[in-house]
């Protein structure tokens, strides 16, 4: 992969009340110029997950690593891609 790069991550999870601003904080951690229109939003049909895609504009694979890591120890997270 070349950087630096706009790069999405969807991020799959329970359909938790903190769960949308988890994610945000958790992303603004690692890419804190992150803009709001970068994050998409799905609930499921029966609204018990949540789908995000957030892109990020990637400046190096360090920070990309860091930012799937520390997202994939969220409690509520089942998957990111």
């Amino acid at each position: 992969m070349d950087f630096p790069c706009r790069f999405p991550i969807k991020i799959i999870g329970l359909n938790s009340p903190s769960f949308v601003t988890d994610i945000e904080n958790i992303t603004r951690t690692h890419y804190p110029d992150i803009h709001i229109d970068s994050i998409r939003k799905q609930h499921s049909p029966k609204k018990n997950y949540i789908a995000m895609t957030v892109t990020v504009d990637a400046q190096d694979q360090a920070t990309l690593d860091a930012l799937y890591l520390e997202l994939t120890k969220h409690p509520d997270i089942k998957m990111v891609l």
